[in-house]
């Protein structure tokens, strides 16, 4: 990931840019950081889970975003978009901006190469400034393999993984479940090979 020239962006220099922008990019306290292109297996991977949680919740109060959808994170002063999010009830809008939310209770990202360790560590930890956060989930797309952290109190997250084919993620913040089969749906590990440098930055 490159950062643009600039050294130094308010956030309202970011949101006008990202207006007239082409592509995404991330907003990191100052640094606008562009996104490059999500691999076919990570856009299949984010839609099947996507696809799946959406219609389960159609007729519930809950609402579920992928990732054309953005969250603020005041505390770390972070714009990001994350792959999937489950908001409890109504969504909450910073400035009134429907493209911006503030109240995720789940997120869901797809891990690639460059972004692995920063989803992992400083975006989870970014996250966990969010009052009503209470569960991550990150999906590897070079194999079957799901880390789901859930909040058990204060300060305090649980572990869980999934790396069966036969296997199901239960939510445990929410009554949800999705096969692994469902969710690895019609992806290829044997593209990750021959995309190779095409490194998504996608969530």
């Amino acid at each position: 990931m490159q950062v643009t020239q600039q050294l130094h962006y308010t956030p309202k220099e970011y949101l006008e840019l990202e207006e007239a922008a082409d592509y995404k990019s991330e907003y990191i306290d100052g640094q606008i950081i562009p996104m490059a292109g999500g691999t076919i297996n990570h856009n299949r991977i984010a839609g099947n889970f996507y696809a799946v949680l959406n219609f389960a919740f159609r007729q519930q109060e809950y609402e579920v975003f992928n990732s054309d959808i953005r969250l603020w994170i005041p505390q770390k002063r972070i714009y990001t978009y994350p792959d999937v999010t489950l908001v409890a009830g109504e969504p909450e809008f910073f400035n009134n901006r429907t493209d911006i939310i503030l109240n995720p209770q789940v997120i869901i990202e797809v891990l690639s190469k460059s972004t692995k360790a920063y989803d992992r560590e400083d975006k989870f930890q970014a996250y966990r400034t969010i009052p009503t956060f209470q569960e991550y989930l990150l999906i590897d797309q070079t194999r079957i393999h799901v880390e789901q952290y859930s909040k058990t109190g204060k300060k305090q997250w649980a572990l869980r993984e999934y790396d069966e084919e036969d296997e199901a993620i239960a939510l445990v913040t929410v009554a949800f479940e999705i096969s692994l089969q469902d969710l690895y749906n019609k992806v290829q590990f044997e593209l990750v090979e021959s995309e190779g440098k095409n490194v998504d930055a996608e969530g």
